[in-house]
């Protein structure tokens, strides 16, 4: 047993081939990063873990599980990486979990979500252009992200500055549950002449929120919404941990983790 760790903290999903196309192949690249370490897992969700236990008799382990796992199998010098986009109240949870078990560990070290610092956003919007903007071709291109209450919500406004000052004119970030809304964003495209829009998450995985809020049947889906402007809509249900720049932004933030 190595005494040394990489535990990767993601939200879940049920969506199991999404799982593997996203979550699964990130954890390949972050291990990959750290051939001294073992590669471990946790995630917040209950309810999907929950899910999971009794549909697939699958166990996941909760971050507090996953953190005594690692004190029980005598590993000394940890680094947890988050997979969360923005500094969020998930990821403040996490990293109150982790903080109280600084003292069980002879190193423990944390790793930032994607969009934390400046140079991040940049980072990201070049990620954008490589993998997902050619998703688009010559139609707008919406980036829908989940929204939340917390502060961090502001993310997603400045990654919109961020391509609009990169040239990305045609790109729009649009959210579930925050600003920019779905309302917001469609004013933003009006007049701009499009006729055809491509959709696509911008969530670690394409789960329950990219596969109905974004592109369901629904009259209030995304798509829907869109289709009901005039636009002709095409979907792509692929999470950002499935392109590999975003693979790698994570890997760079694990390698760059700080010591609590």
């Amino acid at each position: 047993m190595a005494d040394k760790a990489i535990l990767v903290v993601s939200f879940g999903t049920s969506y199991n081939d999404n799982r593997i196309k996203s979550i699964c192949e990130l954890e390949k690249a972050i291990a990959d990063a750290h051939p001294d370490r073992e590669l471990r897992r946790a995630w917040t969700s209950k309810m999907i873990i929950a899910k999971l236990k009794k549909r697939d008799n699958e166990h996941i382990d909760y971050i507090d599980e996953a953190l005594e796992r690692l004190i029980a199998d005598g590993v000394k010098d940890v680094i947890v990486q988050p997979t969360h986009v923005m500094n969020g109240e998930e990821y403040d949870f996490v990293k109150e979990f982790v903080e109280n078990y600084k003292d069980k560990f002879e190193c423990i070290a944390m790793g930032k979500p994607l969009l934390t610092t400046d140079e991040d956003y940049d980072n990201a919007v070049e990620a954008i252009a490589e993998d997902m903007v050619p998703l688009a071709k010559d139609s707008a291109l919406v980036l829908m992200g989940h929204g939340t209450e917390h502060f961090a919500n502001a993310t997603y406004s400045e990654l919109q500055l961020k391509l609009l000052f990169a040239g990305y004119k045609d790109v729009y970030v649009t959210t579930v549950e925050g600003f920019p809304s779905f309302d917001s964003t469609i004013a933003m495209m009006k007049g701009k002449g499009y006729k055809d829009v491509t959709l696509a998450p911008f969530m670690i995985v394409a789960g329950d929120h990219a596969n109905n809020d974004m592109a369901g049947d629904e009259e209030d889906s995304l798509k829907s919404i869109m289709e009901s402007e005039g636009y002709s809509v095409k979907c792509v249900i692929k999470g950002i941990a499935e392109y590999p720049s975003f693979r790698k932004l994570f890997v760079e933030h694990s390698l760059n983790a700080e010591k609590l």
